[in-house]
């Protein structure tokens, strides 16, 4: 089922970030790696423009090089009207970044972290301190606020990272990964404050794992694989792509899925793709309603043990699939919470984004 984001701001006629053949090297103990391979995007002033990627894929990289954090090595950008090579100071005054490590003082308090960051963008103390209560609100700080950060859990330290990067009510906002760590609510509380952001013009980025949250949120997506964009749309463009709905097989222990079973349903003239992976087969059906009973009485004639079988509209997941070969669910944030392409190291915080000095 599509879920097309609503009352989103018409973008201007001037892009909030545009991208030239944008790209990226690093050095490695086994030569030259290119993360970034000629990535050009254009995004509109009050648009949510998502980037997803497996790991690796050189999504925060891309967002390092927007916001100053990475030097460009070959190609253009700008961001907020000014060139980000030639301008770097300029590009940090108008931008948020919510960085996946974070860049929080450990030894403040959150309260403190949030006057701090709102007085380094040359708000007054009297200007910044509602703004603070405003975000404690919001992402549920109150609590806490007060407390130093290092006595939080990683979801209070999320939203406090979040409220970092917005503090300041940025032009454009960068978010890589906001959301992992946080509950359901929370997660659901931020996507309304981002909605609102976006309705006041604010052009917001974000790289995201999860696939609801792009769906939802993003007016449109690029997908990023070895450095390069693969497939560009609004989610419910990219959807309607993947012709025909989505029927996943999961075959009994010892059942030779990639071998006899893809042979015999990969014959069926309505199976118009087939792919298998360990005891998995995924097949894209012209008519998943009048396909399931065929291939179950084709599965029972053939002796083909099955342990599950399910239906579903094509979703972001199967467009990644084809576009990458891989399912995005399985290539999630990695156990330190980073992206694991060359260059993606700790150095780089969210506070160095963030400060305009």
């Amino acid at each position: 089922m599509d879920s097309a984001p609503t009352a989103a701001v018409t973008p201007d006629a001037t892009p909030a970030i545009t991208t030239a053949d944008l790209r990226k090297t690093f050095s490695s103990r086994t030569g030259p790696v290119e993360a970034v391979r000629g990535v050009s995007i254009e995004v509109g002033a009050g648009e949510i423009f998502g980037l997803l990627g497996p790991n690796g894929a050189g999504k925060t990289t891309t967002l390092r090089m927007l916001t100053t954090l990475l030097p460009i090595d070959e190609g253009a950008a700008q961001v907020a009207g000014f060139d980000v090579a030639a301008h770097p100071k300029k590009v940090r005054e108008c931008i948020g970044y919510v960085s996946q490590l974070g860049g929080a003082d450990e030894l403040a308090t959150g309260r403190e972290n949030l006057i701090l960051q709102g007085r380094l963008y040359g708000a007054t103390l009297a200007e910044v301190r509602p703004r603070v209560d405003e975000l404690a609100t919001i992402l549920d700080l109150a609590g806490f606020a007060d407390r130093r950060v290092k006595t939080y859990s990683g979801g209070q330290r999320r939203r406090l990272d979040v409220a970092l990067g917005i503090v300041h009510q940025p032009d454009v906002l960068f978010l890589d990964e906001p959301t992992t760590g946080l509950d359901p609510q929370n997660r659901a509380n931020l996507w309304e404050h981002l909605r609102a952001l976006r309705s006041l013009g604010t052009t917001i980025v974000l790289t995201t794992h999860y696939l609801e949250e792009a769906d939802v949120l993003c007016d449109r997506i690029v997908i990023v694989d070895h450095g390069r964009i693969v497939a560009e749309g609004t989610p419910r463009e990219l959807k309607r792509r993947v012709a025909g709905d989505a029927v996943v097989i999961t075959v009994r222990e010892g059942t030779d899925a990639g071998g006899r079973t893809m042979d015999v349903l990969g014959a069926e003239p309505y199976v118009r793709e087939i792919s298998a992976e360990g005891d998995q087969l995924r097949l894209y059906v012209e008519d998943g309603g009048t396909a399931l009973p065929r291939l179950l009485r084709i599965l029972d004639h053939e002796r083909i043990g099955i342990r599950a079988m399910s239906l579903s509209e094509p979703t972001l997941d199967d467009v990644f699939l084809r576009q990458t070969g891989r399912s995005l669910r399985d290539t999630g944030p990695g156990d330190d919470g980073r992206d694991d392409g060359p260059g993606d190291g700790p150095g780089d915080s969210a506070r160095a984004a963030t400060v305009a000095a």
